[in-house]
């Protein structure tokens, strides 16, 4: 698993085998920033569900000034923290251990501003992503015009609208469906 845009490209990233963790793979975030653009300048990054780390790196080597990874497991925590450390990122990232689907990141980690993007990557086909993005509008934590990008199984579809999140698109990539939604807060 490499980085595959911005000032770390082509940086390798650690991973635990066996671990209960599937990253995105790097064709899939290879897509996903063609998609929402590779000039992150200055952007706040939410990366839920992080796992290895891999969306919110990507974002920072992109030029994202700040991300925030979420997940409840130890393992991934200490795994985003020695990805960070791999890519002389540790000084823009902050790790955040939570159980997501109780409670989120406060706004405060990002600023007065808010959240510009955030990623979704929770484990498939557990309802996980509506909660998500619903909980994530109504906590107010994101900045106008801020963009979620969903990873979910290609089966799995996601509302049209959910509070002033609309969906922009979606697009398939094997086994793997990815959502853009844009807040008009």
């Amino acid at each position: 698993m490499r980085i595959t845009g911005g000032q770390v490209k082509g940086r390798r990233l650690a991973a635990f085998k066996g671990l209960d963790i599937r990253p995105t793979s790097d064709m899939v975030r290879k897509a996903i920033f063609d998609v929402i653009g590779q000039d992150l300048e200055g952007l706040k990054v939410l990366d839920l569900f992080a796992g290895t780390g891999s969306l919110g790196i990507e974002a920072l080597s992109r030029g994202a000034s700040r991300a925030v990874f979420a997940d409840k497991s130890q393992k991934s925590i200490d795994l985003i923290q020695r990805n960070l450390k791999i890519c002389g990122l540790e000084g823009k990232g902050i790790v955040w251990k939570g159980n997501l689907a109780q409670r989120f990141p406060e706004k405060r980690l990002f600023g007065e501003k808010g959240i510009d993007l955030v990623f979704i990557d929770p484990p498939y086909e557990k309802g996980l992503v509506s909660l998500i993005i619903a909980g994530i509008s109504q906590k107010g934590i994101l900045a106008p015009f801020a963009l979620i990008v969903a990873e979910t199984r290609k089966t799995e579809t996601l509302p049209v609208e959910v509070e002033k999140l609309h969906l922009a698109k979606s697009k398939k990539y094997g086994e793997t469906r990815i959502h853009i939604l844009n807040y008009e807060g």
